[in-house]
């Protein structure tokens, strides 16, 4: 993790992408008006990131490993209600817009777009607003019509069984799982079979393809 000095002020922004370039750039666009408090670069660094730094702001991606984010927000929101998160994505499927907002999204920009659009994401978000990106609002709104409530009573691994899925889709053994959320490597075996049989998957390959299917990991 990279942290910065503390400059008073400044909304202080957090900021969590896999990519340095990216966080670079982030970094550059965000500097001017806000105050860069750290950068990180998987989901599990950004929940201790994001308990020692105390900032107002986090911009992440989606597709992070270790902790994608979704499920990051999902841990982040609880202990600060009043954080606000940014989420970015390369992915531009209209379904990821509603899953974000319910993860405590604040706002959603698509990657391509977020140079452009940052900076005017974290003003509303500032002012208690929330920003999506006009094409992805577009597309989630045409989805809300068809079926707002489709998800409603789809079966769901819980939030602890969603780690260890992307842990292992990841290509780590039960052996790091363990070491990585500090369970026994019986737990992680538990976690993992009980997943398989609540969604009916036959084989390792199953799991990762949930895994990217639902986007708890991405290619």
């Amino acid at each position: 993790m990279r942290q910065e000095n503390r400059t008073s002020g400044r909304p202080r922004v957090l900021l969590a992408d896999d990519h340095q370039m990216l966080l670079d750039a982030l970094k550059r666009v965000v500097e001017p008006r806000c105050e860069v408090v750290g950068m990180v670069s998987d989901g599990r660094a950004l929940l201790t990131a994001a308990a020692k730094l105390q900032p107002d702001i986090v911009v992440l991606d989606i597709g992070m490993p270790q902790l994608n984010g979704l499920d990051a927000a999902r841990h982040l929101k609880p202990a600060s209600p009043k954080l606000k998160l940014i989420f970015m994505t390369m992915n531009e499927d209209p379904d990821l817009v509603g899953e974000a907002f319910r993860a405590g999204a604040s706002a959603f920009l698509l990657k391509q777009a977020a140079a452009f659009e940052l900076m005017e994401a974290i003003e509303k978000v500032l002012k208690g607003g929330s920003y999506v990106t006009p094409s992805a609002a577009e597309g989630q709104a045409a989805i809300s019509l068809r079926a707002p409530k489709a998800r409603a009573h789809m079966t769901e691994p819980t939030p602890r069984q969603r780690e260890v899925i992307q842990l292992l889709a990841e290509g780590r053994s039960m052996k790091e799982v363990a070491s990585i959320l500090q369970i026994t490597k019986r737990t992680v075996a538990a976690h993992k079979y009980a997943v398989m049989d609540l969604l009916q998957l036959k084989t390792n390959a199953d799991l990762v393809q949930y895994a990217i299917k639902r986007r708890i990991i991405s290619i």
